[in-house]
């Protein structure tokens, strides 16, 4: 199957790669033409938006060039080594836990959404410890290696990369990967908002701030409780 965006798609509902909606009626019958043009990305060799900055299947930078994260550059060994160590799990610049994310199922957000799929039955949010300077926000892919440390797969209307959360320490940003959907801020106080983030450019949070994505789920980021610290010890 192809997209609307013009990814091929082993399912027949979603899109596998971008989470955007698939009209089986709107395929081409007796076809298989390529996706439509765009940018090829080099890493992998999957077809992207003409105007995404990154790639949507490895998360591969159009515009500098740097590969995705689980991904290293290929280079000719030297020399086998001595003894093959295992695989380590991938490993980014950490902080203590000061911080976490609470991951809602948010009923307001999913009234304006218009989404197809029945909304999961709201409680208590899910708690995710915000250790890394650097967190994907997403849907996981096995067959892509895709495992985001915010994990939303079952909203499917949030792409497989779909945002980027990162810290300075003391402030957090939030950027949009060039997700199907778009990514939006708005505080806790006022209407839900209505424009998404650029794509590309990080977005600075207030300390009130929530973030939508997909079709339900809102991401609160907030200091960690001391009794969440002494968890984590």
């Amino acid at each position: 199957m192809i997209c609307p965006h013009g990814h091929q798609s082993q399912a027949e509902d979603f899109c596998d790669t971008c989470g955007a909606t698939i009209d089986p009626h709107a395929q081409p019958v007796g076809s298989t033409t390529a996706a439509p043009s765009g940018q090829e990305c080099p890493h992998c060799q999957t077809t992207n938006l003409p105007e995404a900055l990154f790639c949507e299947a490895c998360g591969y930078d159009f515009t500098t060039g740097a590969l995705p994260r689980a991904a290293s550059p290929v280079t000719a060994p030297t020399a086998p080594p001595a003894a093959a160590a295992p695989e380590q799990p991938r490993v980014a610049p950490s902080i203590p836990l000061e911080w976490v994310a609470e991951v809602w199922v948010d009923p307001d957000w999913y009234a304006g959404q218009e989404a197809l799929e029945p909304m999961p039955s709201p409680g208590l949010p899910t708690v995710v410890p915000l250790t890394l300077r650097s967190n994907l926000v997403g849907r996981m892919s096995l067959s892509r290696s895709i495992e985001p440390d915010i994990d939303c797969t079952s909203d499917t209307g949030v792409s497989r990369r779909h945002a980027q959360l990162t810290t300075d320490g003391t402030r957090w940003f939030v950027e949009d990967l060039g997700s199907a959907n778009g990514t939006f801020v708005g505080p806790a106080s006022g209407p839900l908002p209505v424009d998404p983030v650029a794509v590309g450019p990080r977005t600075e949070l207030d300390s009130d701030d929530r973030v939508y994505v997909g079709a339900w789920t809102r991401i609160v980021v907030r200091r960690a409780a001391p009794e969440e610290q002494a968890d984590s010890v």
